[in-house]
């Protein structure tokens, strides 16, 4: 287990060049990290172990087992509400099970580690997808200007590499940010999804299951119902028929233990509040993604903000020369270049795509 965790950490390795934003890389990185480690676990306990452990008379103790595990177990909701030990023996375990409409049938356990799994794939596919149109751009125009350590004139050719680059394919790289604000825009769009499925996985009880359980401090003893329990319940019932020595049917009402539910519970407390968390931050950043696109005027002060030595002049003469495209391209340079070398490429950038401002200052 702990050589199968270690693999992970390849997915959290600090990236030199950087073509993302880090809440991006939170979604894609971080999470698929989380859920993947969440899936093994999950796994090792449910395949390592015993899941499920029933007690039952007449009838091999593996059978039922199996038997219960396959077909799922159930659980009285109002048997909730009563007091253990005294009304019924476990939370959600009462005699009177000849109602089946009041029974609560658990059939999503079993699938919770394959379900976690799928989500780490979903969280990553915005990464794959962005890498993919990319294509190591960034990487290839910065040239390794973000190390400082290089003789000065290799690092004077780079940077007229540079700048020939970018005069060359003003107004060609719309695309290459319409790209990546759809590859955010689907981050977003995955964990509205992500978070409606799981809410529909456990019969709509998701939604509300933090929640629940910050506010269950306050309820007095007596009438708490522990949201953890009722969603991934540790005791739950099980009926098994067979055929006597007559032939005559006779029913088995079996108590099922599910350990496995005691790490699932404790998972998705945690699932619970990474996701409103990270959804709280992709709502922030498609409000900032919307400023930078329909507000032009809001540019010139992101791009000083990235990096101080660049004068507002600079910014403005770029800000209003430059489309969306070629802005976002030399936005995310700024991350990427050594910031002496970064002022001095965007100065005499700002200098070729407006010249005549230049000459009249002179």
């Amino acid at each position: 287990m702990y050589k199968l965790l270690g693999s992970l950490k390849s997915y959290l390795k600090w990236q030199d060049i950087q073509t993302d934003n880090a809440v991006f890389r939170l979604h894609n990185s971080f999470t698929t990290v989380l859920l993947l480690t969440c899936s093994l676990i999950i796994t090792a306990t449910q395949y390592v172990g015993q899941p499920i452990s029933c007690i039952v008379n007449g009838i091999p103790p593996h059978v039922v087992n199996t038997f219960c595990w396959i077909h799922s177990t159930f659980t009285m909701p109002d048997a909730f509400r009563r007091q253990v030990g005294r009304e019924v023996a476990h939370p959600g375990v009462a005699n009177d099970f000849g109602d089946e409409d009041a029974k609560k049938y658990y059939t999503y356990y079993q699938w919770v580690c394959f379900v976690l799994f799928f989500q780490a794939i979903a969280c990553y596919t915005p990464k794959f997808l962005w890498d993919k149109f990319e294509g190591g751009l960034m990487r290839m125009i910065v040239m390794g200007l973000n190390i400082t350590i290089c003789t000065r004139e290799e690092k004077e050719a780079k940077r007229d590499a540079l700048l020939d680059y970018l005069i060359k394919h003003v107004k060609r790289h719309k695309l290459y940010a319409i790209r990546y604000w759809a590859c955010e825009v689907l981050c977003f769009i995955n964990i509205i999804v992500q978070m409606y499925l799981m809410n529909r996985f456990f019969d709509g009880e998701f939604m509300s299951y933090g929640t629940r359980i910050m506010q269950l401090s306050d309820v007095p003893q007596e009438q708490r119902i522990d949201p953890m329990v009722y969603v991934f319940p540790r005791v739950t019932k099980c009926i098994f028929h067979k055929y006597g020595a007559s032939g005559s049917l006779q029913k088995h009402d079996s108590l099922c233990i599910l350990p496995l539910n005691i790490v699932n519970e404790k998972t998705y407390v945690f699932i619970w509040f990474w996701f409103w968390i990270l959804l709280i931050l992709l709502i922030g950043l498609m409000i900032f993604r919307g400023c930078i696109i329909f507000m032009p005027k809001f540019r010139p002060r992101l791009l000083n903000a990235r990096n101080r030595m660049i004068s507002m002049d600079t910014c403005r003469v770029l800000s209003r020369r430059l489309d969306i495209g070629d802005w976002w391209l030399i936005y995310m340079l700024g991350r990427n270049l050594d910031p002496v070398i970064y002022k001095d490429v965007m100065a005499e950038f700002a200098k070729q795509v407006e010249p005549s401002k230049y000459e009249r200052t002179k």
